[in-house]
């Protein structure tokens, strides 16, 4: 794991000491296992490198082969070694002593720009090939690592942060106003709707999924990996698909244990996280080794509010997980006296962006902070499951049913699913048909508006024409949940946020994020299969809950009733700190830079709301949560100032 960066000047300058020495100079803040740099004239790379993996230490980076005249900086843990091996013809007794560094440079040998199509891991990384001239690079295909950049024609810049580039004599620091006008204007968590663009107006990003090539003056940008399968897999069995799964989700937990120090895992009381902790706990038992858990809890004040299916403490089903899969150590942290509010500075400057998911900042970053201290060097979490290995919602599905006229396959599954939850099977037809014919759902809901409150000034808008973007890109046209989980995979703007994120936090505190259900492997196949493995004997999420048995306890695999939720105590935790989140809301106003990028009067009537105090049951009030999204985007936009 590492921060890459570099310079290529196009027009054959040589690359001066205050470029270079900039640039390192800026990444020093991050701790180091080393620091090395490459350069020829009028190419630079340099890395910080963090060891993470035991083929890391020692590991010479940049790296350059005198004999292919190829450089390489990579930011990378490749996960698919042996498949690479064998496709190369390495030599058995060389594998060990290769890098991922190399092993991605070897690849490039043999595919040149399709090198990526081969790779499965977490990667960015920029190839110098002296003979051809040019630059090459690539980043995963879900960006899980970032790699940003800045180009003007006559010189190329590259960075895994961005704060490095901004230090650059010739880049000048500029606000984005498209990427801003997107920002205010998507409720949603995702940022953009360009992979491409950051807030910064000069400085691009690779997205996802996207290789880069600097040859002479231009660049080509291309989209190298296609997630969604083409055909779908038919095996003979239910249980053959059980197996299939449980093969290849196995083999990527297992891959992601590759580290010398530490391994832990973000902890929570359902199926994703749990499904982990599982199978990597299957390979650490055989090894005697102890996995860590970390699992977020609410501070012993809060008080409840939340209906009784929902559960902000998820300690019951966390120490379930714990106890059956056993060799845990496990932690839990309610990060007593820490806020959103308190964190926005310290967030703003890990992030370099405005970002939304402020109810769980804190803790989200506390925990990386509490598993280095614990020696941890990766951090295993299931976010991209509710897409991949639990996916199956019973309603959606049963409303295909119903539409199909498959009514003896609809009323079995609803006698079964009515014994798992409880209540008459009829009872539901209703709720479902709602769900299968979208206009009766419209013409029944009392509430009638299905799209929060937008915090762009509307001039603003029609200045950036955002809304009209944003109905073209249909992001709030209503769709079905199939529909919502093929353009999660397809729109590549959904991914990059959440990557942010993990990027910056472990170079922060050196240790890297690793999420199984987001292997590449693991996606082609979830989206392969028929829908029926999704559900079926009246089960939702069927896949995984079948998989995991005598993996996790029955009280979390079958567990259809109550959900945990995290982030509902942020108003609770923000109480203290209330007055001066209050005086700061009011100065804002009066700034005139915030009337012309934000809504006014939305800003005041949240404003109003939030001055009745900081009552806990509103933390999902969707003008109070505005209100402190807003803030957050009027310390970002001073820092141009």
């Amino acid at each position: 794991m590492s921060a890459i960066t570099g310079v290529f000047h196009l027009n054959k300058e040589p690359i001066s000491v205050e470029e270079s020495s900039n640039l390192l100079g800026k990444l020093q803040k991050y701790p180091a296992d080393d620091v090395q740099t490459w350069d020829r004239g009028n190419i630079f790379l340099g890395c910080l490198s963090q060891w993470i993996t035991p083929e890391s230490i020692n590991e010479k980076v940049p790296y350059y082969c005198s004999k292919s005249k190829l450089a390489i900086t990579a930011d990378a843990i490749i996960d698919n070694r042996e498949e690479l091996f064998e496709r190369l013809q390495i030599e058995h007794l060389s594998r060990r002593n290769i890098s991922d560094s190399q092993l991605i440079l070897l690849s490039y040998q043999k595919w040149q720009e399709d090198s990526p199509k081969y790779l499965i891991g977490d990667f960015s990384f920029m190839i110098w090939d002296e003979k051809k001239k040019h630059l090459f690079g690539a980043r995963d295909f879900s960006g899980t690592r970032t790699l940003y950049y800045f180009n003007n024609g006559n010189r190329f810049a590259f960075c895994t942060l961005i704060e490095p580039l901004l230090s650059l004599p010739y880049i000048k620091k500029e606000l984005n106003e498209e990427w801003l006008a997107e920002y205010l204007s998507i409720s949603g968590m995702f940022d953009s709707l360009d992979a491409s663009n950051t807030p910064y107006k000069l400085i691009k990003q690779v997205p996802p999924s996207h290789s880069i090539t600097i040859n002479g003056g231009d660049i080509k940008i291309s989209k190298y990996a296609n997630i969604i399968p083409e055909e779908q897999l038919r095996l003979k069995s239910d249980d053959e698909y059980v197996e299939a799964f449980q093969d290849i989700f196995q083999s990527a937990v297992t891959s992601r244990l590759r580290t010398f120090r530490g391994v832990g895992a973000q902890l929570s009381g359902g199926l994703d996280s749990g499904a982990v902790m599982g199978f990597a706990a299957n390979v650490m038992r055989k090894e005697n080794k102890c996995l860590h858990s970390f699992s977020y809890i609410p501070p012993k004040d809060f008080v409840d509010f939340t209906p009784k299916y929902i559960l902000p403490d998820e300690r019951p089903y966390i120490k379930s997980t714990v106890k059956h899969v056993g060799g845990i150590e496990d932690h839990y942290l309610d990060f007593e006296g820490r806020d959103s509010y308190s964190e926005i500075d310290s967030f703003l400057n890990i992030m370099e962006t405005p970002y939304k998911f402020f109810e769980n900042s804190f803790w989200l970053k506390g925990m990386y902070e509490r598993a280095s201290k614990e020696g941890i060097g990766v951090l295993l979490n299931g976010d991209r499951g509710n897409f991949s290995v639990s996916w199956g919602s019973a309603y959606e599905y049963y409303a295909t049913l119903l539409k199909k006229f498959n009514w003896i396959r609809l009323f079995k599954e609803l006698d079964q699913f009515s014994k798992n939850v409880g209540g008459p099977r009829l009872r539901r037809l209703p709720s479902i048909a709602r769900v299968g014919y979208p206009t009766i759902d419209r013409i029944l809901r009392k509430d009638t508006t299905s799209i929060p409150p937008l915090l762009i000034n509307k001039e603003f808008a029609k200045r950036t024409g955002i809304l009209q973007k944003l109905n073209e890109t249909r992001i709030y046209e209503n769709t079905d949940i199939y529909e919502e989980r093929r353009r999660h995979f397809e729109d590549l703007f959904y991914w990059n946020a959440s990557n942010t994120l993990g990027t910056k936090l472990s170079l922060r505190y050196s240790l890297m994020k690793r999420d199984p259900t987001n292997d590449f492997r693991v996606i082609r196949f979830c989206l392969s299969i028929p829908e029926e493995q999704y559900v079926q004997n009246g089960l939702d999420r069927a896949l995984i809950r079948r998989s995991t048995k005598n993996i996790l306890p029955d009280k979390v695999r079958l567990n259809q009733k109550i959900y945990g939720v995290q982030g509902v105590d942020w108003i609770h935790r923000m109480a203290p700190k209330w007055d001066l989140f209050i005086k700061e809301a009011r100065q804002m106003q009066l700034d005139s830079n915030i009337r012309e990028f934000m809504d006014h009067n939305l800003i005041r009537k949240a404003l109003l709301k939030a001055e009745e105090g900081p009552r806990t049951e509103l933390a999902t009030d969707p003008y109070l949560k505005l209100l402190m999204r807003s803030v957050i985007v009027h310390r970002f936009i001073k820092s141009f100032s």
